[in-house]
């Protein structure tokens, strides 16, 4: 009897979402495109008429599919930078659905990438890339580590091939406001600890009042969407106590790059005019 996969084993729903937000890019935006990657929609699997579910809404989720794709693009610009600088590993905190290793193998045949995951769900991404005949490359490690046990990450990645006494680059990209601020300031100082001239880039929603208004709506519904798929938003940043926080981790240098500066960045001078929304930003910093 065919068994059906579990809720546990299964991708969770914003990994999913996000997938096909960007591969929507390609669907739904003419050319140029920001990013190029179909390889997500064809893990995730969600059957011919994905397009049509209300989160893929064409119209009310433009600045939302943008702001995937803008923030993607920036992490590879970013990792293809440090991998030409000498870094050689690239870990990911909350992989998802990630599929650098799969579209740039150009960049990633320089790196060790070690995708970290809850459990069930890398499980199944495993099975799926080997169903795709796609498979897990050489470089790349699917590292399980189940959060909800209260696993050490650091000491899962470690036995999986990492090396703490080389610097890496580290990335967490849509994972904070679903973290209490001091499970996101724990990771923080895991990182800070890693070897000098290793770089963490990390996303982080601020409040809505610091967003633009016509974007408020946007944010509120993502709110209620992820409130009733069981992954509530409880965290939010404004820049300056972002900044703090990962400076009092012991980060030796701190920068903030804003959703707006990644807009003009790889949105510029658009006929039809697409835009990511306001409301997420990064920080980078230097250990």
């Amino acid at each position: 009897m065919a068994t059906h996969p579990t809720a546990a084993e299964q991708p969770d729903n914003t990994a999913v979402r996000t997938a096909l937000w960007r591969a929507a890019h390609l669907r739904l935006d003419p050319p140029p495109h920001v990013l190029e990657d179909e390889i997500g929609l064809r893990i995730a699997d969600p059957g011919d008429d994905w397009l049509r579910r209300p989160d893929m809404d064409p119209d009310t989720t433009r600045g939302f599919r943008a702001s995937i794709v803008a923030r993607a693009r920036f992490i590879e610009d970013l990792i293809a930078e440090q991998a030409g600088r000498g870094i050689t590993q690239y870990v990911i905190l909350g992989a998802g659905l990630d599929t650098f290793a799969q579209r740039r193998p150009e960049v990633a045949c320089r790196l060790q990438i070690f995708e970290i995951d809850q459990p069930g769900p890398q499980a199944w991404k495993r099975r799926r890339l080997a169903e795709l005949g796609l498979g897990i490359p050489d470089g790349l490690h699917l590292v399980p580590v189940d959060f909800e046990a209260h696993e050490d990450w650091l000491q899962k990645l470690t036995e999986s091939g990492f090396d703490p006494g080389r610097p890496a680059v580290v990335v967490s990209t849509g994972v904070t406001m679903y973290l209490t601020k001091e499970a996101t300031a724990a990771t923080l100082r895991q990182v800070a600890g890693l070897a000098p001239g290793s770089l963490l880039a990390l996303t982080f929603l601020l409040p809505p009042e610091l967003i633009d208004a016509a974007d408020r709506p946007g944010l509120r519904r993502s709110k209620e969407g992820a409130q009733a798929s069981g992954t509530p938003f409880i965290s939010f940043y404004a820049p300056d106590e972002m900044l703090a926080a990962t400076r009092e981790a012991g980060f030796a240098d701190v920068r903030h790059v804003s959703g707006a500066s990644l807009a003009d960045r790889y949105f510029a001078d658009r006929p039809d005019g697409l835009r990511p929304s306001s409301g997420e930003d990064l920080v980078l910093a230097t250990a």
